[in-house]
């Protein structure tokens, strides 16, 4: 494969995602504060929401797979990832300034709106979200080198993570006031997002070059061979499963951030603070990456990462309200998820090649659809517990910490993070027993493809 824009590519393709996980993190992470803190729903109307978003997230994220096979059939001058790209971040952009623009409606057709917009933000985000990531084995089938664009894609999707993370109360409390409205801070640091998402965006589309003729041209896929690729792929359905587990954890402790620093340790403010130290330790840990998997193989750098996740998890239930104890919790959990990730990645890109050599087709886009599946899955389930849980422990009718009745914080953080931490151990323990596919294996794998012509040198 010519590797003279491999550099390129890998800087192209990493900086695209900064504006789209600044993006995506607004919507998969705080919709429910907007809706709770902002919009003031009460009780009852929080209970629809939640159903209603659990089962959009739920049905759209059985509709990827059909995304899938979508980019995987497109054919033409700018091939078969770059259309669902673009499309995929103007559809998906008009719909999330819908979902944070204030129209006036209450009550029910405000639920009935916003959900119709959400289902086009999943839809039209899962779109690109999978043209995006299937660029990447495209790229390249050296192991090592696609570490390298993973690792780099991932910080810098960390560092558009953590910026909307660390930024967003301050920045729309600040907007709110010089606007005289809450809501239109948060409507306007949505429409700073979406600039910035198409920004990065046409970074990816314009600069990376995909090598053309490394791989042998395919007939298009019918969505009969989509399950096939799907179910008949062992190795992708097991990491499938167990990258699910992951994301249900990993979104749910997410996803209480904020109600966690107002509530339990009364102190807002904190929580972007605390972000900020997490977002650099995860950076951090996904910049050292490539040194540890020089001297670790992925299964052994997998089980010292659940680890310290299991470390931090314990700790961080049990430590008081103090931040030198909730901050060194925070560091392992965030660290090993970090590494997780990358693994989880590698995971998923590798099982393209054992499925091209067992089924006859390389298919990376249904592949890499599980990839928005798992995380839509995990949202779902993440803003499920997260929504019923405000309800049961009294924190959505609390205006401050004081207010929260007896054994509420217990609820909270037992759901913050006990439940995630049992389900990341168990898709941990999926990977152990079902996932095969080692270093050895994958390099035999590549050579028996090449044989065969599916790949060329």
């Amino acid at each position: 494969m010519d590797r003279k824009n491999d550099r390129r590519n890998m800087l192209c393709f990493g900086l695209g995602t900064i504006g789209r996980d600044m993006f995506f993190s607004m919507v998969s992470m705080y919709l429910l504060v907007f809706v709770t803190e902002v919009m003031g729903v009460s009780d009852e109307l929080l209970a629809l929401f939640t159903i209603v978003l659990t089962i959009l997230r739920i049905f759209d994220a059985v509709n990827d797979p059909i995304m899938g096979v979508l980019v995987d059939n497109t054919k033409g001058k700018y091939g078969k990832f770059k259309p669902g790209i673009i499309i995929g971040a103007l559809v998906g952009a008009a719909a999330m300034l819908m979902m944070f623009a204030d129209i006036g409606l209450k009550g029910v057709a405000y639920v009935v709106v916003f959900g119709i917009s959400y289902l086009l933000w999943d839809i039209f985000y899962g779109l690109n979200d999978i043209a995006y990531w299937s660029m990447l084995p495209a790229l390249s089938t050296d192991q090592k080198q696609r570490e390298k664009i993973g690792s780099f894609a991932r910080i810098c999707a960390d560092v558009g993570l953590f910026s909307c993370v660390v930024g967003i109360i301050p920045v729309t409390e600040m907007l709110g006031k010089a606007l005289g409205n809450p809501k239109q801070g948060w409507f306007v640091f949505a429409l700073i997002l979406v600039f910035l998402m198409l920004g990065f965006q046409a970074i990816t589309v314009i600069g990376v070059k995909q090598p053309k003729g490394y791989f042998k041209e395919e007939e298009k896929t019918s969505l009969k061979e989509m399950f096939q690729v799907l179910f008949k792929n062992d190795q992708l359905l097991w990491i499938a499963i167990s990258m699910s587990l992951f994301m249900i954890g990993y979104t749910t402790t997410a996803n209480f951030g904020v109600h966690f620093f107002k509530y339990a340790y009364g102190d807002e403010g904190m929580y972007s603070i605390f972000a900020l130290v997490l977002g650099l330790s995860q950076l951090i840990a996904l910049a050292v990456f490539s040194i540890f998997s020089k001297r670790f193989n992925r299964k052994t750098l997998y089980s010292y990462s659940t680890l310290l996740v299991v470390v931090g998890y314990i700790l961080f239930f049990f430590a008081p309200m103090n931040m030198v104890f909730i901050g060194i919790a925070g560091v392992l959990l965030f660290v090993g998820q970090a590494f997780i990730q990358i693994l989880m990645l590698m995971f998923l890109t590798d099982t393209i090649e054992y499925g091209q050599l067992k089924l006859g087709k390389r298919n990376e886009s249904i592949t890499f659809s599980v990839q928005p599946f798992v995380n839509k899955i995990g949202a779902a389930i993440a803003n499920g517990i997260l929504g019923i849980t405000l309800i049961l422990s009294g924190i959505n009718s609390a205006v401050t910490a004081a207010d929260v009745p007896d054994g509420g914080i217990f609820t909270l953080k037992t759901s913050m993070l006990l439940i995630p931490l049992v389900a990341i151990v168990v898709g941990y323990i999926i990977y152990v027993l079902k996932y095969n596919i080692d270093e050895a294996k994958y390099s035999k794998i590549v050579e028996e493809l090449k044989s065969r012509g599916d790949i060329t040198e």
